[in-house]
């Protein structure tokens, strides 16, 4: 098969969407495909481009054997739901002549966010003559409402009007978790063309005791945690979605313990729109429990991880039926238990109860968040137990989801 993905996020950006769709593209050229990506200059999780590629309209590099074709995007400063809208169109505007330029694909995958590219993919499609997959990470509408980033009205209307279109002309629709299977058959999706292709772990199996134990103390000795602290960890963006305010709260109260508490240090890793905001909260109270560090390369990130007592995944309030964490994948296969901050109906707390490899708390409770921490940190039999749970996340190996996905795309285009 000839396949074109088309999406804004790529490798070299370590978090989000990137990861996938890089993997997606590798994969498919190593099972004999010829495969290219039509993307953006990389800018996320910093919403900053490398100087470099300030003012450059497009590029084309080979990435691991992929062709890699980068279309200019507006970038903004300072992230606003105007300012996010004008991103994302200028991608999927200046992206379509560049997919437009190049030879037809058997299929292209069209990776959501941005949602504008499916009305995009379907004026391409019909020119070309060929079928597309809408392959969607995140709601966006949904999550857009749910955040209070915009409100039901005409503008809210006119979302729902383009995600129709998206989903209508599809010959596909994929997502990532059960709950989007639901979400798309309410929308009107009809069930052949639902196909559930979840996020899947990246990287080699999960490293051997011994390793992990000269890992987290090469973490350890390097940032200077005691051995004995209690670690927890939260890494990734730091945005809107996150609701990482609570965190902060819940550390300022675990702060002000009285002297002799056991010793508790909370990580908070990465970079996004909400960085300043967070910094300056975390300056303002004085706080000693909570480390700011910027987003760390991928040997890092997995000491951290191996260095870790539990991993933190925040969200806000009313966002979590919307999409899927995907960094629960890498913590999981690196043998972490989780501590999650999400809405009991929300995908993630709803794998949480389903694996039994962590705890789940409402999130905007700081109170309920120091508590689970103080308790965790206080029952190392049941950190272990939760530990040994974390093979619940064999499910999503990369050989089984991109395999199934590689014949549901040929089984396409032969129907």
């Amino acid at each position: 098969m000839r396949i074109i993905v088309w999406g804004i996020n790529y490798a070299p950006e370590l978090t989000g969407i990137a990861p996938f769709n890089a993997g997606l593209c590798e994969d498919l050229r190593r099972r004999g495909h010829t495969v290219e990506m039509i993307t953006g200059f990389p800018y996320y999780p910093r919403w900053e481009k490398a100087p470099g590629d300030r003012g450059r309209l497009h590029r084309r590099e080979e990435i691991n054997g992929v062709p890699v074709y980068r279309c200019w995007q507006y970038v903004p400063r300072r992230v606003t739901t105007l300012r996010r809208i004008a991103h994302e169109l200028t991608f999927g505007l200046g992206s379509l002549l560049r997919v437009l330029l190049r030879p037809a694909a058997d299929v292209y995958i069209v990776v959501s966010p941005p949602l504008i590219l499916g009305p995009l993919a379907s004026l391409l499609c019909r020119l070309k003559r060929r079928p597309y997959v809408f392959h969607v990470q995140d709601l966006q509408p949904d999550a857009a409402v749910g955040l209070g980033m915009v409100k039901p009205g005409l503008f809210t209307r006119l979302l729902y009007r383009v995600e129709a279109w998206a989903y209508r002309d599809a010959a596909a629709v994929s997502g990532i978790s059960d709950g989007m299977m639901q979400a798309f058959a309410a929308k009107g999706v009809p069930e052949p063309k639902r196909w559930l292709f979840p996020n899947w772990i990246r990287g080699g199996a999960s490293a051997a005791a011994s390793e992990r134990c000269a890992a987290a103390a090469a973490f350890r000795a390097k940032y200077g945690i005691p051995a004995g602290c209690f670690l927890a960890s939260y890494s990734g963006n730091l945005g809107r979605k996150q609701g990482l305010e609570t965190l902060v709260e819940a550390v300022a109260r675990l702060d002000a313990r009285p002297a002799g508490a056991p010793g508790i240090q909370v990580l908070l890793v990465g970079d996004g729109a909400m960085r300043e905001t967070l910094a300056a909260q975390v300056r303002a109270k004085g706080m000693t429990g909570l480390r700011m560090l910027p987003l760390l390369d991928e040997t890092d990130y997995q000491r951290m991880l191996a260095a870790s007592d539990v991993s933190l995944i925040v969200q806000s309030p009313g966002t979590g039926q919307y999409f899927f964490p995907s960094k629960l994948l890498s913590i999981l296969t690196a043998g972490c238990p989780v501590l999650s901050v999400a809405d009991d109906d929300s995908e993630l707390a709803k794998a949480v109860a389903d694996g039994a490899f962590g705890r789940n708390v409402r999130p905007a409770d700081p109170t309920a968040l120091a508590q689970a921490l103080e308790e965790l940190a206080a029952d190392p039999a049941a950190l272990a137990q939760l530990r040994r749970r974390t093979a619940w996340v064999e499910r999503f190996s990369a050989a089984r989801v991109l395999t199934e996905f590689e014949a549901r795309l040929s089984r396409l285009l032969r129907g």
